[in-house]
């Protein structure tokens, strides 16, 4: 069988994280739910790990890894970006940059579900040639 990893990181403060990180946590575990059904039958074995970080590592947070590989470097129209995050900044009480992606022109402070499906899909069809 052929793994697909896909890791997650996000800023766990007391147990509790940003609203854009709860929204890509909806997404990401929506997303690997049906693949491990779908994916299933053509040989492949799908993990989840969700990594909880402290606010030093604000930097990985929202980080998606499919096998090791930023998601945003699967697209090459992608590109790590940083903006305010209001409620990183109301969690730790401080100003609060916290990461993004723009691609198409649009920035994405959480992550669609339909953006980590494709991003998956472009990792399996690489895999596949």
């Amino acid at each position: 069988m052929k793994k697909l990893e896909i890791e997650w990181r996000h800023l766990d403060k007391d147990g509790n994280t940003c609203e854009r990180c709860a929204d890509t946590g909806v997404a990401v575990r929506a997303v690997v739910e049906e693949l491990s059904g779908e994916l299933h039958a053509s040989g492949w074995e799908v993990e989840f790990k969700e990594i909880l970080l402290s606010e030093k590592e604000i930097p990985e947070s929202n980080l998606i890894l499919i096998n090791g590989v930023p998601i945003e470097d699967l697209f090459p129209d992608a590109r790590k970006f940083e903006n305010c995050c209001i409620s990183c900044c109301e969690i730790l009480g401080t100003a609060t940059q916290c990461r993004t992606i723009e691609r198409d022109g649009r920035t994405y402070e959480a992550i669609p579900a339909a953006m980590i499906r494709e991003a998956v899909n472009i990792l399996i069809n690489k895999q596949n040639l």
